[in-house]
């Protein structure tokens, strides 16, 4: 019988490095191994979304349209992919549907082919439209359900959702696992209770990060229950809070019943190119590079914990991290289970540091009240009615039930006008819509758009004299250690050479 063959999703130019390294990469230190990647046999490349377009304009001076069409044109014969934020398509608020069905259609014009849509509370009303744009437009919607674990949360429930996703139109599903939450045994559960409850021919995808140093044996008992696709980084991109290595799962599947189209021969210049440009990004590493179970008990992402020790050092209470870790599961309880991805995590987090430094819902932040009073969509619980209370009156707004979106008055015009009296507006529908996502940072990016994309990472040059000072330090450690002995009268001079 011949092996059946697991797709592979590569995420270096994408979500690796938005774990490893605040998604600083330039597309310079991409370019020269997207020949290869695209060579290299993948199911999928994800390439975009997630927090790439911010970054580009915030930090990059790099018009994230470009850099999807560069990619479409350096890769040619590979699905390209991104990561949707549904409703919120990938600000940080909802947007209204023509809006929406806007950005898809320019997002496919430009060079994508798959969109991985997901909700940060589940709430498959926020899903709904951006999937039927993506469909419209002929390319492929996949549905997500963003993995966690509370008391609410089962297999049982899992597979429902995905069959909500199904009768919307996606074409696969997605398993999301952002915390590195998912362990092998609800891993096999959930894919198989997909499987047999929606047939064999449902495709679903697996992504997790490597985190918590359990989910490799996650995905391999997510390709036994059936799995089709799983995501993975090469090496040099990998671990820490990014995810599980592409080499390691190809050898893994060495003599099992499965394999994978990638082609590690070609594959190994990628790695060795990203070993050298990872250096470049060391001042945006993550503090977390090994093995943190503790997110097991707190389950707050690698992100979530730099920024909520970002937030306290600027209040000059950096030494108060553990009393803010503990105080967001009870934060996230009050607001009824939400899984914690962008936005919600950051709306619990902050919502934490506040109750920490303030004490507990004396202040609500805005996005934290509109959570609470369902304006990002139905959480899997019930709110804390209490808390519920103080939004209203802080806010002035009464709860909804309704879908967000549905509240929303077209906007699309209102945009277009911002845009056009913006300096170094070039009159395009992608420029209107990156003005919708970022519209405090567009205007200065706009400004200096033709100096084109710059490079924050270190010149190779910084990154050759920091390695010899290393080299320099670590063989300084291993000149004799001299010590002076004295026994009864006499004294010794001894020379120790570190072992």
């Amino acid at each position: 019988m011949m092996p059946r063959e697991i797709g592979v999703t590569e995420l270096a130019l994408r979500d690796a490095h938005q774990s490893l390294m605040a998604t600083r990469m330039a597309i310079e230190d991409m370019i020269p191994v997207c020949e290869q990647i695209d060579r290299a046999g993948f199911w999928s490349v994800e390439c975009w979304g997630g927090a790439t377009f911010d970054t580009c304009i915030r930090f990059l001076n790099e018009d994230p349209w470009e850099r999807l069409r560069t990619f479409r044109k350096l890769m040619p014969n590979s699905r390209l992919q991104m990561l949707l934020r549904g409703q919120n398509l990938l600000g940080y608020r909802h947007y209204q549907d023509e809006v929406v069905e806007r950005f898809v259609a320019k997002a496919a014009e430009n060079g994508m082919d798959v969109f991985r849509v997901f909700d940060a509370l589940n709430d498959p009303r926020n899903l709904e439209h951006a999937m039927n744009a993506v469909t419209k437009v002929g390319k492929h919607a996949q549905g997500t359900i963003c993995y966690t674990v509370s008391p609410l949360h089962n297999t049982e429930g899992y597979v429902q959702l995905a069959g909500r996703l199904l009768d919307m139109g996606a074409q696969s599903i997605a398993l999301k696992d952002m915390a590195a939450l998912l362990k092998p045994q609800p891993a096999y559960d959930i894919v198989k209770g997909i499987k047999d409850t929606y047939g064999a021919d449902t495709q679903v995808n697996v992504h997790c990060h490597a985190t918590t140093g359990v989910t490799l044996v996650s995905l391999m008992k997510a390709i036994e229950a059936g799995a089709d696709v799983v995501d993975t980084a090469v090496s040099s991109m990998s671990l820490g809070p990014g995810h599980n290595p592409t080499e390691s799962l190809v050898e893994m599947l060495e003599g099992t019943g499965f394999t994978t189209g990638v082609d590690l021969a070609t594959l190994l210049p990628v790695r060795d190119h990203f070993a050298k440009v990872r250096p470049k990004y060391s001042a945006f590493e993550s503090k977390i590079t090994t093995v943190d179970t503790n997110i097991f008990k707190s389950q707050i992402p690698g992100g979530m914990i730099s920024n909520m020790e970002s937030q306290l050092k600027n209040q000059g209470a950096g030494d108060r991290i553990e009393e803010v870790m503990e105080e967001v599961p009870r934060v996230r309880e009050d607001a009824g289970f939400p899984p914690l991805v962008t936005p919600s995590s950051q709306i619990v987090g902050t919502q934490a540091v506040f109750n920490v430094l303030m004490g507990r819902y004396k202040v609500l932040t805005g996005e934290f009240a509109d959570l609470m009073l369902g304006y990002y969509g139905e959480c899997p619980g019930v709110r804390n009615a209490e808390v519920v209370e103080l939004a209203k009156k802080q806010t002035k707004k009464e709860p909804i039930t309704v879908r967000p979106a549905d509240l929303l008055d077209p906007e699309w015009d209102h945009l277009r006008a911002e845009a056009a009296g913006l300096e170094g507006f070039d009159g395009s529908d992608e420029d209107v819509l990156t003005v919708a996502m970022f519209p405090s940072v567009a205007p200065g990016f706009f400004k200096t758009r033709a100096e084109g994309p710059k490079n924050v990472g270190k010149t190779a040059e910084q990154v050759a004299k920091e390695a010899a000072i290393a080299s320099g330090a670590a063989n300084a450690v291993r000149e004799p250690i001299k010590y002076t002995v004295t026994i009864g009268d006499h004294a010794h001079n001894v020379s120790v050479e570190p072992a």
